[in-house]
């Protein structure tokens, strides 16, 4: 008959003798209750961050520097009073680049220095604007000509030379396919450390690029194969991504190896709370607080939403800076993962099970 099991030890003082404040806070910080209450606090503070940041960038947008081309030839009286009424009328915020010909500001445009042309012409005012650099930007110069053109009694004529595509009317397609890959690759690596938690960090790295690569795939045939919505250049569209995808995850396990369990806190802070609403995506940067317009540009979701804008409506004009961007997250990435892999909470012994057993 088996014995009963014996009943387990009572610790010293359990009869009668209440615990100490210490003891309570330390039998309270090792149960599970103490993360779970972080996590409440933590959370809430997200949500609170998380709406506060994209309200802060998006629900109000004003300009604060626009570069604008203005045609020095002809040079007319009435070419300078409209440059000087858009100014006023948007605050200031024109940053005047002065070219001698219509052609050289359109490569100027087209090397997305500037945001508009403005010239004068022989029946008025001429004003070219391009709604693939931004279209709120492109909006807001619109209305503002036709304000200024009116108190001038100067016909203004408008032209949108750059065009969003007809399936991306508000130019959010393409912020919305890179936001995609940003938390779907931290999220990805989020789930190899929970489900795949055995991977050694080569094959960690090998998975995060397996799933980049597949995943952005679907994104990219999604948009444009099936939805139709935007015309990518689909083989750099679905890389961009790709990069876009490895490189968010491996950000997230840069931070799992440097702060275990909380790695989440920075992920979500560098790359959803700041980097999102600063990308220019949902709202182009001269609309944006001057801060985020700048700092949005050096992190990932910014340098995917650049790499791909330029890659769908600036063909032959591609610039190496987003990349370089990207590149350099992901390699600070891997290579804090790879030094410090001892400390990531994952990976298992290189000897097979059956090896270990037998000895």
């Amino acid at each position: 008959m088996r014995a009963p099991d014996p009943e387990p030890a009572v610790p010293h003082g359990a009869h009668g003798r209440p615990l100490t404040r210490a003891q309570k806070w330390a039998a309270y910080k090792d149960s599970p209750y103490f993360p779970a209450t972080v996590l409440v606090f933590i959370l809430a503070a997200a949500a609170g961050l998380f709406a506060g940041s994209y309200t802060y960038a998006m629900a109000n947008p004003t300009p604060h520097r626009i570069p604008t081309a203005v045609v020095s030839h002809p040079a007319t009286e009435r070419g300078r009073q409209f440059v000087a009424g858009m100014d006023k009328a948007l605050d200031a915020s024109l940053d005047i680049h002065v070219f001698a010909t219509r052609a050289q500001a359109r490569e100027a445009l087209d090397e997305q220095e500037v945001f508009a042309i403005m010239r004068a012409t022989d029946r008025g005012v001429s004003l070219d604007v391009a709604s693939a650099s931004g279209a709120a930007v492109a909006q807001l110069l619109t209305e503002s000509a036709a304000k200024v053109g009116a108190e001038l009694g100067e016909p203004v004529a408008v032209r949108d030379i750059k065009p969003l595509q007809r399936g991306d009317p508000r130019g959010l397609a393409l912020f919305y396919i890179s936001l995609a890959a940003v938390i779907v690759g931290f999220v990805g690596a989020i789930q190899l450390s929970v489900h795949a938690r055995a991977l050694i960090p080569l094959e960690r790295i090998a998975f995060t690029v397996a799933y980049a690569l597949l995943g952005a795939f679907v994104i990219a045939a999604v948009v444009d194969w099936w939805l139709g919505a935007v015309d990518l250049p689909f083989f750099q569209s679905w890389l961009i991504l790709a990069f876009t995808m490895f490189t968010s995850g491996m950000v997230f396990s840069m931070f799992n190896t440097l702060m275990g369990r909380w790695a989440m806190l920075p992920t979500w802070g560098v790359m959803v709370l700041l980097g999102n609403p600063s990308s220019g995506g949902a709202v182009s940067w001269p609309l944006l607080p001057s801060a985020l317009g700048h700092i949005g540009r050096w992190l990932p979701p910014g340098a995917s939403v650049n790499a791909q804008h330029t890659a769908v409506y600036y063909q032959g004009h591609q610039r190496i800076f987003p990349y370089l961007v990207l590149g350099v997250w992901a390699l600070v990435s891997c290579t804090v993962f790879w030094v410090w892999r001892h400390r990531h909470p994952g990976g298992r012994d290189h000897m097979p099970q059956h090896a270990a057993t037998a000895t």
